[in-house]
């Protein structure tokens, strides 16, 4: 029989290692679940692990992917160092991509290239406005960041679908929902040619050097650190909760809103009810399997890109319906929640209980007034 006994103190070794084993977890369950739906498990496995890698234009894909899912994680792992639950990156990811496409709009053939920088920086302003709301809510009325992060994100999407089913709505589109195709002016620079890989590859890894140096290099960083993990402590020094809270959410908002900006004006080209992707609540699980850390968030952003691509490549080539991405993205985390057991607690081997006949258990069923031995001489 096994049980859980907490260890003296956190094991770094899993810290790192609980990923890992939560990946491999994810496998062996995702190979029983093609099993189970009568699919070839090689062939699945090589759908999510293979082909997103297998050439340079794969390779190329898979960066697109991971660029978004990368910047909202960088802008979450700044919230939840800081204790700031902020769920909603896909709400701010949404309307960041609203007032990018806005900006992409008023562009004409006569437009110069700097539209693209305005695009950018009002993606950026977007997101930051969308998490202001909920940094305004929680530091005016203590309201639950959670809850109001989370309800923005339906707001946000219907607010999209307004604009694309209505005043943005593309005239000569054939009544589809849609904008109009922006004008290639607005188009984010590709880094090669033949490939649709953007500088915001370039931008995301940048922006990986940024949240290292200030999580670990400076003083606002710290400041942010210790006020999420010991807000009397940071308080007792001096720090301030509540710029706390305004950096570490508007933070992630212009993080995701910079994506949403990236995305619109990227890969998609105009405004469509598909903008919200999933990437806000992906990037969630991005940030928690690369352990909060810049580096490691560089590595799980791949590996849920993959996820990504496999589960467009298994509904076209196995068959299978499109949420499997969602189905490996959920495994995974919940694997990790459970592996990040062993971080606190080591598990043991429980003995089964056994009588032991000891001279104290004898005493103890030994009567008060126990016979006396007696000798032909008398009483011992």
């Amino acid at each position: 029989m096994l049980k859980l006994e907490p260890r003296p103190e956190l094991s770094r070794f899993w810290t790192f290692a609980s990923p890992i084993l939560a990946l491999l977890i994810t496998v062996l369950i995702g190979v029983a679940l093609f099993a189970a739906l009568g699919k070839d498990p090689v062939k699945g496995l090589m759908v999510f692990f293979y082909e997103p890698i297998k050439n340079g234009y794969a390779l190329g894909e898979l960066m697109i992917k991971a660029t978004p899912l990368l910047i909202i994680a960088l802008g979450l792992a700044v919230c939840f160092r800081s204790n700031v639950w902020n769920i909603g990156a896909e709400g701010q990811f949404v309307f960041g991509a609203i007032v990018a496409g806005g900006v992409a709009l008023l562009a004409d053939k006569n437009t110069g290239s700097w539209i693209v920088v305005a695009i950018l920086v009002a993606g950026t302003l977007g997101g930051m406005v969308w998490a202001g709301i909920v940094a305004f809510l929680r530091d005016k009325f203590n309201a639950n960041e959670i809850l109001v992060s989370l309800m923005l994100v339906y707001v946000a999407t219907l607010l999209l679908s307004y604009m694309v089913f209505g005043p943005w709505k593309d005239p000569q589109g054939y009544n589809f929902p849609q904008s109009k195709t922006f004008e290639a002016v607005t188009q984010i620079p590709r880094l090669f040619k033949g490939s649709r890989v953007s500088i915001g590859l370039i931008i995301a890894l940048v922006g990986v050097g940024a949240l290292w140096v200030f999580l670990f290099r400076t003083r606002a960083g710290f400041a942010q650190q210790v006020g999420g993990l010991a807000p009397a402590a940071a308080r007792y020094a001096g720090f301030s909760a509540r710029r706390a809270v305004w950096i570490a959410l508007l933070t992630s908002g212009g993080a995701a809103g910079l994506a949403g900006a990236l995305e619109v004006a990227g890969p998609l080209g105009q405004l469509t009810p598909y903008v919200p992707a999933g990437y806000g609540f992906a990037a969630i699980i991005v940030a928690f399997v690369g352990r909060l850390h810049p580096v490691g968030m560089v590595f799980s952003a791949i590996l849920m890109s993959m996820f990504y691509i496999g589960g467009e490549l298994a509904q076209s080539r196995l068959g299978l319906p499109k949420s499997l991405t969602g189905v490996f993205q959920g495994l995974l985390l919940f694997t990790l929640l459970a592996c990040d057991t062993l971080i606190a607690y080591r598990i043991r081997r429980k003995a089964a209980a056994k009588a032991i006949l000891t001279t104290s258990s004898l005493q103890a069923s030994t009567p008060l007034t126990a016979p006396v031995a007696r000798s032909s001489e008398g009483v011992l």
